[in-house]
């Protein structure tokens, strides 16, 4: 039996939780979006270690996908106007920047607009 996939945030960071009510609302993947904190993780295969350092994306056939990773695979389930932009960030040399961003923004997540000392990772 296949499952929708599924995209986990940070539930207790006030600006992850901001940016996945803004995919929820404009982008519109087909998928399940939730906290993590609020997932059975052992069943969606991500350890809790994984899911508190980056967003993950749960593909139906079980894949995992991390950070900016994880972002493209939600563009590309996200329908036709997003997935050529899911696409490309995993293109060579467009990725390491991608992944550069995704990583300086995770970092300084708590300094960003609705971020909370509870975002500091």
């Amino acid at each position: 039996m296949s499952r929708p996939p599924v995209l986990l945030y940070d539930g207790d960071c006030a600006f992850c939780s901001s940016c996945a009510r803004l995919v929820e609302r404009r982008i519109r993947p087909r998928a399940t979006v939730v906290p993590f904190q609020r997932a059975n993780l052992d069943e969606l295969g991500v350890t809790e270690e994984q899911a508190a350092g980056a967003l993950q994306w749960v593909g139906a056939d079980g894949t995992v996908r991390s950070g900016h990773e994880a972002v493209a695979a939600m563009l590309g389930a996200a329908g036709r106007i997003w997935r050529p932009l899911g696409r490309l960030l995993l293109l060579p040399g467009v990725a390491g920047l991608a992944a550069a961003a995704y990583e300086s923004i995770a970092a300084n997540r708590h300094r960003l607009p609705g971020g909370t000392p509870a975002c500091r990772r």
